[in-house]
């Protein structure tokens, strides 16, 4: 399946900076993704590309500027960049040069904060893509992308048991060699003990201290547990909005899973039947929900936020966008209503408006900026027909 969307973000950020970099995690896409922006865009002559898990192709890139300037390629890409950061001052001194022509297209399985050095050296000279796993307004099987998720050879295996095979496996190999390749030394049992325990404060605030009293690490271990586990795009950091209000709000983060089919895989749930029969059915349909809504609307990290006061109001999602304000509350219900929550949200917060997304696909207002909203909705494009837009 062809992402058409990324295409074209790749094309605007070329249009900006001659170094592009796909960001996202191990077997997401981005080689395929790659692959297909030289067929549309390059004669075959005309791109390079370069693996660095290719023992061949890092015995070319032995002694990089000289590689990388000979080459007459327009296009050069260069994957698994996190395995060779010592190129981002490489690749400065080349798309510096007067006479440059060529483009570099990156591709990397670490965030911007795990590969600091790309944001320092290539400083205005990268435009930065994240692409996650299948979205639903991408393939629209609502029940099949909750419980596989939307790692391509998880969502599209031939059978249920299959993809809870390929997503066990995915995890053992992420836990065993993908962490280690970052330069972390953790046991991967040990971390594994964590990623599990997480699965229990999904949708909820992020609390180091009781973790690392359970597990018997300290407080900074499990904060840095965390950051490796965002910054290998497997958690989501969601942190709080302050109002400047007289009220006591919540200051810690929640955390969510980023793929639903990953949770799943992590705690046992193999198909559909099972999950309909997991106690926290609704965390765990929410946590989903608000991945996708953000992924639909396309909402930056630096524009998502959730709010709280020590008094128990509380929304799960604010978005801050084109500076408007929209909250979302998510509710595993075919009959949502409105809460006293709801109501002191959008009066604190000075929302536009909120909405209520449930798993269906009608839509319905309750007053003017409060709205019923189904998911299935939002991922077919109908959320301006709610009358509440960015």
């Amino acid at each position: 399946m062809i992402r058409k969307d990324y295409l074209i973000a790749i094309e605007e950020q070329f249009e900006v900076h001659p170094i592009c970099a796909i960001l996202g995690p191990r077997q997401v896409g981005k080689t395929t993704l790659a692959h297909a922006y030289v067929e549309k865009n390059f004669n075959t002559d005309d791109a390079q590309f370069f693996d660095l898990e290719n023992p061949i192709d890092l015995l070319r890139l032995e002694n990089p500027m000289l590689a990388l300037t000979q080459i007459k390629a327009k296009l050069i890409i260069i994957d698994e960049i996190q395995r060779s950061p010592d190129l981002f001052p490489i690749l400065r001194v080349i798309v510096d040069r007067k006479d440059n022509t060529k483009k570099f297209l990156i591709l990397g399985s670490a965030s911007r904060d795990l590969i600091k050095q790309s944001s320092e050296t290539l400083a205005g000279r990268i435009g930065y893509i994240e692409l996650p796993p299948f979205a639903l307004y991408e393939v629209k099987d609502s029940k099949r992308l909750w419980n596989r998720g939307g790692f391509p050879l998880s969502y599209l295996a031939s059978s249920d048991s299959k993809s809870y095979l390929w997503r066990h496996s995915y995890i053992r190999t992420f836990l065993e060699r993908d962490i280690p390749a970052l330069g972390f030394s953790i046991p991967p049992e040990q971390i594994r003990r964590f990623w599990l325990m997480l699965s229990h404060y999904h949708g909820q605030i992020f609390n180091a201290s009781e973790i690392g009293r359970s597990l018997g690490i300290s407080n900074h271990t499990a904060q840095r547990y965390l950051d490796i586990l965002a910054g290998t795009f497997m958690i989501r950091i969601l942190v709080p909005w302050y109002e400047n209000l007289h009220k006591r709000q919540v200051k810690s983060p929640k955390i969510y899973f980023r793929d639903s089919g990953i949770l799943n895989a992590l705690v046992g749930i193999i198909d559909e039947k099972h999950a309909y029969n997991w106690p926290k059915i609704g965390v765990f349909w929410e946590g989903y929900a608000l991945e996708e809504v953000i992924r639909t609307l396309h909402a930056q990290p630096e524009e998502c936020y959730f709010w709280a006061t020590q008094a128990d109001a509380e929304l799960d999602l604010l978005i801050i966008k084109n500076g408007k304000r929209i909250g979302f509350e998510f509710k595993y219900s075919d009959k949502p209503s409105p809460t006293k929550s709801m109501h002191i949200a959008l009066k604190d917060l000075s929302l536009h408006g909120l909405i209520i997304v449930y798993p269906g696909n009608e839509i319905f207002p309750i007053t003017d900026n409060l709205i019923v909203c189904g998911l299935d909705a939002i991922a077919n494009g109908k959320f301006n027909q709610t009358g509440i837009t960015f």
